[in-house]
């Protein structure tokens, strides 16, 4: 029994100290694993897509109207993404001019009414300006206009309000000129108008400072000023036009607003030509001759027409010859107003007349006749 029991104690002094060998060996392998295993790098995560939501309110009375722009973020969000804008909701608070100029998003948004939502698709994105026109009734009591703009996702939810825009919006602003129509010159597209016959409000006498006069290339370019004041007429000369270019004007009445702060009015009607020229130009003057041994010089003035392309000089020595006879010595045009005529033989009389010829192909009349004896 002794014997048996030694060996039976001598088993487990053998089981336990093997245990005791193979549990730290066990650790080691899974301390080794697991550094293996934090050591390894995953692959990195795509960068989170931001969208800038809030925009930026900016706007002005134009006759009866206040318009509203903001600039649109550089680009949208992915379909699916929450940022992804589909429209752009409008808001507008009517309070009088005594009311505080700070107000809550909290108290705007309790009180504003919705006024207009603007669908908005991803070509409206790459910081382009939109624009929205709010049309306005005027019921005689002065009130101040606060605006906000919200941009909206398509499950509805909204991003934060944009700055508030305040405008005192004025009454006694003329209503649109009537009536434009144009003519053509050879210098110039001649403009005239029909002045408003009363305010937007329906007052009278209009309250008309001038007048701007724009013009722009297309009817989908925004148009250029042509006047640097306002025009107090009404009528206006553009003399910077271009021949075989179409042309689109319009006219706006300027009024004095709140503030004394100048207003424009709406359009007048659009007018839009394509100036065809079929002006020819003025006959060459003051030509001179300068006679010396086998040459005649000729000079002249230039010609006062902008699209001058050059001229063209016709000799006879028969003075009584039809002109349309009569030798051309520039086959090419002329484009200097100065000439050397060497095929001449002294003691004879020479005739000279002048032509110019604009880029259309416009000829003009001939020039008085000169002449010139070789001695």
């Amino acid at each position: 029994m002794l014997i048996k029991s030694s060996l039976n104690a001598f088993r487990l002094s053998t089981y336990v100290k093997q245990s005791l060998v193979k549990a730290p060996l066990a650790l080691l392998a899974l301390s080794l694993l697991m550094s293996l295993s934090c050591g390894k790098r995953k692959p990195p995560l795509p960068p989170q897509e931001r969208v800038l939501q809030r925009v930026e309110a900016a706007g002005f009375q134009r006759g009866n109207q206040v318009i509203l722009s903001w600039k649109m973020p550089a680009r949208n969000a992915s379909d699916n993404d929450v940022q992804n804008i589909s429209r752009a909701d409008i808001y507008r608070l009517a309070e009088p001019l005594d009311s505080p100029l700070t107000l809550s998003e909290e108290e705007f948004a309790s009180r504003s009414v919705l006024i207009a939502s603007v669908p908005i698709t991803d070509a409206d994105f790459a910081l382009t300006t939109l624009t929205y026109a709010d049309t306005l009734e005027f019921a005689g009591q002065p009130v101040r206009l606060r605006y906000s703009i919200r941009l909206v996702n398509k499950a509805g939810q909204k991003a934060s309000f944009s700055n508030f825009l305040l405008v005192e919006p004025a009454s006694r602003i003329a209503g649109s000129p009537t009536s434009l129509a144009a003519g053509l010159s050879q210098d110039a597209v001649s403009l005239t108008w029909n002045a408003p016959d009363k305010n937007v409000d329906g007052t009278t006498p209009p309250n008309v400072l001038g007048y701007n006069v724009y013009r722009s290339a297309s009817d989908k370019e925004a148009a250029k000023l042509l006047n640097k004041t306002p025009v107090t007429d009404t009528k206006f000369a553009d003399e910077f036009f271009e021949f075989a270019k179409q042309q689109f004007y319009f006219i706006r009445a300027v009024s004095v607003g709140s503030g004394g702060i100048p207003v424009e009015s709406g359009e007048s009607n659009i007018v839009d030509l394509v100036p065809k020229d079929t002006f020819a130009p003025s006959p060459p003057a003051a030509i001179t001759l300068a006679a010396t041994l086998n040459t005649i010089s000729i000079f002249f003035a230039t010609n006062p027409e902008k699209d001058i392309a050059g001229y063209r000089i016709y000799r006879s020595t028969d003075a009584a010859l039809d002109q349309s006879k009569w030798e051309l010595l520039t086959p090419g045009l002329l484009v200097t107003s100065t000439f050397q005529d060497t095929r001449v033989e002294s003691g004879k009389t020479y005739y000279y007349y002048i032509t110019a010829t604009d880029k259309t192909g416009n000829v003009s009349q001939m020039s008085d006749v000169v002449s010139e004896t070789v001695q």
